[in-house]
């Protein structure tokens, strides 16, 4: 059921351009509550009085399914924009415009949610999907983007989310990188989002639901993120992308981190300081003075926590081989900048194209990447990163472990998997691919426990 209303002050003009000019009429505000008319709205499913329900949003012991329903120009309008933003491509990009949002009807487990914005998300994999005529394209969803619209729909929510992620497992015959990855770094203290397997059905304005295959539902940074894992959302939150978010002395610029929270707030004055404290000639004049103001403002720690987990899956798609996927956080609770991981989807890889996988040892990054290279360079943070890859590598990273894990996601996702149509899918090989590519994650995860084991010896 779609909600269309004539707009109120629509309705004002239209009132008075039928009466005489000389007549005074007095028109009476219709206030809208939340909710209003809609059947299926509760406090508990449509807000977030009730609070986040994760185990529902985000169950590990099950496929969830949802369907979008879009009317035939909402399509339209969608696959428009998008070959719109295609015809102004940037090698392995769209552009830096993001894809328009379009209204929808949600529907999970038999309930729906009213008039959800709905858009394209992504780069390479939108735009290598998009090229090569993939119908399984990442989304996005936002389930009060059209509130101004639909005043009924005021603060909607899926219960307790605003935002929401859907990657499409794009170039990933295992379906299963993004979430082991994501939930490997969660597991050893890392920041990061929560996940959960989907299947997406979109009627595309016919009547009839495409499978649009299995996804991977994504928790947003900014949205509920921040508040579950740090208690509050208040600090800045930050998401870089470009040549600034490199950190390098040579094409650093705080318009590279586009601000998440706090937007109206037109300060970066924390990054600038991070920055500033990084690049200090304390680095090679005093480095205890160097360390002290450095772990005054970026948690050093988490960070090396970070390089130990992802070093350790090879998870080349981020800081130390490309300038994005990756958020920063002004904690509040302890004036620190922390690290949090993000779209994690090219893990357990050892790169692509000129794309190599960053080395245990780091000694290949240069100074373009000082959060690395300049870390890395001081002995005793390289013996806190050892110690975290042991401990990763000996408790979290354990092959046995990751091989039943892999095997009881093959398990639960496989006849969502395998039952994708050719013409939304890039599973390659087909039932066999799928379960190939499962046996080459173990295998993987085998390997690179033995190289961790070797060079934390050394």
């Amino acid at each position: 059921m779609k909600i269309r209303h004539i707009n109120i002050i629509t309705l004002a003009i239209l009132i008075l351009a039928m009466v005489s000019c000389r007549e005074t009429i007095e028109i009476e505000e219709v206030i809208v509550n939340q909710g209003e008319g809609l059947t299926d709205w509760s406090l508990e499913t449509h807000t977030d009085e009730s609070g986040i329900d994760y185990s529902v949003v985000f169950p590990q012991d099950q496929v969830n399914r949802i369907d979008i329903v879009l009317s035939s120009s909402e399509y339209s309008s969608m696959r428009s924009n998008l070959a719109s933003l295609a015809s102004q491509n940037r090698g392995n990009d769209f552009t830096t415009e993001t894809p328009e949002y379009v209204a929808c009807d949600f529907y999970f487990n038999g309930t729906q949610w009213y008039e959800v914005g709905v858009r394209y998300k992504g780069n390479s994999s939108l735009y290598s999907a998009y090229n090569s005529g993939n119908g399984k394209l990442p989304l996005r969803l936002k389930f009060d983007k059209f509130e101004d619209e639909y005043p009924e729909i005021k603060d909607q929510r899926f219960y307790g989310f605003k935002d929401l992620s859907l990657g499409s497992n794009y170039n990933d015959n295992s379906f299963m990188r993004e979430k082991s990855a994501t939930d490997l770094f969660t597991a050893f203290g890392v920041p990061a989002v929560q996940t959960a397997f989907y299947e997406v059905y979109v009627d595309q304005g016919t009547g009839t639901p495409v499978y649009y295959g299995l996804y991977t539902l994504d928790e947003v940074v900014f949205d509920t993120m921040l508040t579950s894992v740090f208690g509050s959302n208040t600090g800045n939150c930050y998401k870089p992308d470009g040549d600034g978010a490199q950190f390098a002395s040579s094409g650093f610029s705080l318009s590279n981190f586009e601000k998440k929270t706090n937007e109206a707030a037109a300060d970066w004055s924390d990054i600038q300081e991070l920055y500033n404290v990084l690049h200090s000639s304390l680095r090679t004049t005093d480095e205890a003075t160097w360390k002290s103001n450095l772990e005054s403002v970026f948690d050093v720690q988490g960070f090396l926590k970070y390089l130990a987990v992802n070093n350790t899956i090879q998870n080349w798609d981020t800081y130390g081989n490309m300038s994005h996927n990756y958020y920063l956080y002004h904690d509040p609770a302890d004036d620190l900048i922390k690290w949090i991981v993000w779209d994690n989807n090219e893990a357990f890889s050892s790169g692509q194209g000129n794309r190599g996988a960053v080395s245990l040892a780091m000694s290949e990054v240069s100074s373009s990447w000082p959060l690395i290279s300049y870390l890395i360079n001081v002995d005793s943070y390289k013996e806190d990163y050892k110690a975290y890859l042991k401990d990763f590598n000996d408790n979290y990273y354990i092959p046995a472990s990751m091989s039943a894990t892999y095997t009881t996601y093959q398990n639960l996702i496989y006849s969502s998997a395998t039952s994708e149509n050719s013409n939304y899918t890039s599973l390659s090989g087909g039932t066999s691919g799928f379960t190939s590519e499962v046996e080459e994650l173990k295998d993987f995860c085998s390997t690179r426990n033995s190289a961790v084991s070797s060079y934390v010896a050394d």
